[in-house]
């Protein structure tokens, strides 16, 4: 990802949130969501980062934006540990089931494993249980944690899935 995909990255993320969690999130939010802001948080962080955090995308043929994925370092609070974390992946609704996120995911996955770390986490509404189905076919499974995030007053829970990289 470039500081040139950031605008088609925000708009792929927010059409991504409004589409897997409808009835999950407070509609108000996600209809607030706001697609210049977005981009200009990626742009942001794209200039601060350290480097740590990598961010794929994925085009059709045509050249078309059909997903995103960033990971980096498991953020354990303020703390980042030894192990890698999944932070986002997403997909145009109409690319949903067409192996792009298969293939965002393996190659973060062989990414954060060649960088040697020993498992990979990521967090998931527990109540999207297609997200769910599709990390546990890729060998994620559920580890027990669970928290909460709020959104505009609403505690909205999340589970966490780890895989192991190494073995």
């Amino acid at each position: 990802m470039t500081v040139d995909d950031c605008d088609r990255v925000a708009a792929l993320r927010i059409r991504g949130w409004r589409h897997a969690y409808r009835g999950l999130v407070p509609q108000p939010y996600l209809d607030g969501l706001d697609i210049a802001a977005d981009a200009e948080r990626h742009r942001a962080r794209l200039a601060d980062g350290d480097g740590s955090v990598v961010n794929l995308v994925a085009e059709t043929d045509g050249g078309e934006l059909a997903g995103w994925a960033a990971f980096g370092p498991y953020r354990d609070g303020d703390v980042r540990t030894g192990d890698a974390e999944l932070y986002a992946l997403y997909l145009s609704p109409e690319h949903i089931g067409r192996g792009m996120g298969r293939t965002l995911l393996t190659e973060a996955v062989r990414r954060c494993a060649a960088a040697g770390h020993e498992r990979m986490y990521l967090w998931v509404l527990k109540g999207n249980t297609r997200a769910r189905r599709f990390y546990e076919r890729a060998g994620f499974g559920a580890d027990g944690a669970e928290e909460p995030f709020e959104v505009t007053g609403v505690l909205v829970p999340e589970v966490r899935y780890a895989r192991e990289l190494t073995g």
